[in-house]
């Protein structure tokens, strides 16, 4: 192999470095989790006070299960009728209250 290389073949070599460390840097951030659970706060940690982690973490709450179907209806006709009728009635109360009157 001779001494002097081909600025392709280092560059090629230099950004495969570059990858190799990037790649070792994302993966090991992985790994350390609660490293800052043990750095001082001056030197970027959790602030004096703050709660201990759980040692079991409570599971993902099931998102995907349906909760049972209802025994009742939430208002039958004749109650969802009156309210409207109530809500028609307080409209038209609000919508006139001096009974004609113009405030000044």
């Amino acid at each position: 192999m001779s001494r002097s290389q081909s600025p392709s073949v280092l560059a090629g070599r230099l950004a495969a470095a570059a990858l190799l460390l990037a790649g070792s840097l994302i993966l090991s951030g992985c790994s350390v989790g609660t490293l800052g659970d043990h750095i001082p706060a001056a030197a970027g940690g959790l602030p004096e006070g703050t709660p201990k982690r759980p040692e079991n973490p409570d599971p993902y709450p099931a998102v995907h299960d349906m909760p049972p179907p209802r025994s009742t209806t939430v208002l039958t006709d004749a109650e969802r009728n009156k309210l409207e009728e109530d809500l028609v009635a307080a409209r038209k109360r609000t919508a006139n209250p001096a009974g004609g009157a113009r405030n000044p």
